[in-house]
C-alpha cells in the first residue's frame, strides 16, 4: 500500500472516531446523569463504552476483513435522559445493562427472538424512538428562550456546519456549547483541567421496574434503530458478514463492562456508512483498515473522557442539552418519516408516539415500555383486524 493510501486510511479513521465521539458524548453523559450515575460513574461509563467500542472495531474487522464500525446506543441513551432515575437508582440501571447486553446475545444466538423484534412494525418502533428522542431535540429551542444569545450561537454553528460541511456540524455545535461554558464560568480553567478516568465498580441490582422501564425498551431500540441499520448499511456496501456473531460479541461486551457504568454497545449505522462508503478507501477490499483505525482512535479518545464529564456536569445543562439535540434531530427526522409515511399504520404510530412523548408513567414503569403496548394494541385493532375483513 502506498504511502498516500496509508494517510487516507489515517485520516478517514481518526475522523470517524473524532466524529463519532464528539456528536453524541453529551448524549451519554445527560443519560447516564439522569439515570442517577455519579460524575466518577459516569467517567468510568463513558471511558469503558468508547474503549469497548473501539477494541470490538479493530477485533471484529480484522477478523472478518470487513469495515464493521462499532457504536453506543445513542438513542438509548436519550431513552434514559428522558426516563430518569428508577427505584434501585443506578445499579438498577447497570443491572438493566446487563441484562440488555444478555438479550442480545440471546438475539444472535436464538433466531426466532431477533425475528420477533423484526415483526414489530416499523412506523410502531420508529414512532416509540421519535418519542424518545422529541424531548431532547425541544431542547436547543428551549435554550433559545432562556439563554437566547448562547444557543444562538450553537444553533447558527450547526445550521452553517451542516449547509457546507454536514459531518462536523453537530461536533462543532457541541464544542461551541462546551466553549461558551467554559469561558463564561470562572471556574472552567480548573473543570478543564486533564485527568486520567478511573474505572468504578457499580454492583448491578435487577429491579422488575427497571428491567421494564430499561432493558426492554433498550433492547427493542438498539436492535431496531442500530444493529439492523448498522447491518443493512454494510449489505449495502456489499458486505455480509454473519449477523448473529456480531450481535454475540457486542451483547456480551456490553454485558462484561456494565459493571463499569457502561452502556450498551451495537453496530454503528452512521459511522458505518463513513467506513464502508467509497469515501473511506476507493479499494472496497482495504476499507477494513479505516475501521481499526477509527477503532484505536476511539481507545485514545478515552482519556479525556473524565474531563468532558466534568465539564458537562458541572455546568448548567441548557447549551449541553441543546447541542445533544440537534445531534438527534437527523434521528429524529427520519423516526417520524418511518412513523407516518404509511397512511394505513399512522393512527397507531401517532399514539405510540405522543405516549412515548409525554412522559407517562403507570406502576413507576416509563413512557417508551407504554408506547409500545399502546402501539401494538390500536395497530392490532385497526390494521390487522381491517386486514382480516
Amino acid at each position: 500500500m502506498s504511502s498516500a493510501s496509508r494517510l487516507h486510511v489515517l485520516s478517514s479513521g481518526l475522523l470517524v472516531s473524532l466524529v463519532g465521539f464528539a456528536s453524541a458524548a453529551a448524549v451519554v453523559i445527560k443519560g447516564l446523569e439522569a439515570s442517577g450515575a455519579s460524575e466518577g460513574e459516569i467517567a468510568s461509563g463513558l471511558a469503558a463504552v468508547t474503549v469497548t467500542m473501539g477494541l470490538l472495531g479493530v477485533v471484529l474487522s480484522r477478523a472478518n476483513r470487513m469495515p464493521i464500525s462499532i457504536a453506543w446506543t445513542t438513542p438509548g441513551m436519550a431513552l434514559l435522559a428522558t426516563t430518569g432515575a428508577v427505584p434501585g437508582g443506578f445499579p438498577a440501571v447497570t443491572g438493566a445493562f446487563v441484562v440488555t447486553g444478555l438479550m442480545i446475545v440471546v438475539a444472535g444466538l436464538w433466531q426466532p427472538l431477533g425475528r420477533l423484534v423484526a415483526a414489530i412494525p416499523r412506523p410502531i418502533a420508529a414512532a416509540m424512538l421519535a418519542g424518545i428522542l422529541m424531548k431532547l431535540c425541544l431542547a436547543p429551542f428551549v435554550a433559545l428562550g432562556r439563554v437566547p444569545v448562547a444557543a444562538l450561537a450553537v444553533l447558527v454553528t450547526w445550521l452553517v456546519l451542516f449547509r457546507f460541511a454536514r459531518l462536523w456540524a453537530a461536533p462543532a455545535a457541541a464544542a461551541v456549547a462546551l466553549a461558551i461554558i467554559a469561558f463564561a464560568d470562572a471556574g472552567g480553567g480548573a473543570a478543564l483541567a486533564f485527568h486520567w478516568p478511573l474505572p468504578a465498580l457499580v454492583m448491578p441490582v435487577f429491579e422488575l421496574q427497571a428491567l421494564i422501564s430499561v432493558a426492554l425498551p433498550l433492547f427493542l431500540v438498539t436492535m431496531a434503530s442500530q444493529n439492523i441499520p448498522g447491518y443493512a448499511v454494510l449489505a449495502t456496501n456489499g458486505y455480509h458478514p454473519k449477523f448473529g456473531p456480531l450481535l454475540v460479541a457486542t451483547g456480551l461486551a456490553s454485558a462484561v463492562t456494565a459493571p463499569f457504568g457502561a452502556p450498551t454497545n451495537n453496530l454503528a449505522a452512521i459511522t458505518a456508512a463513513l467506513c464502508a462508503g467509497p469515501d473511506a478507501h476507493p479499494d472496497p477490499a482495504r476499507r477494513w483498515m479505516v475501521a481499526v483505525v477509527a477503532g484505536l482512535g476511539y481507545v485514545a479518545i478515552a482519556a479525556v473522557s473524565a474531563v468532558a464529564v466534568v465539564l458537562v456536569t458541572r455546568s448548567s445543562p441548557l447549551l449541553v442539552e441543546a447541542a445533544a439535540g440537534l445531534a438527534l434531530l437527523g434521528a429524529l427526522g427520519a423516526s417520524l418519516h418511518g412513523a407516518i409515511a404509511d397512511e394505513k399504520d399512522r393512527i397507531p404510530a401517532l399514539l405510540t408516539f405522543l405516549t412515548a412523548a409525554s412522559g407517562l408513567s403507570v406502576g413507576g414503569i416509563g413512557p417508551a415500555f407504554w408506547s409500545l403496548i399502546v402501539g401494538l394494541v390500536v395497530h392490532g385493532f385497526l390494521v390487522v383486524g381491517r386486514r382480516e375483513t
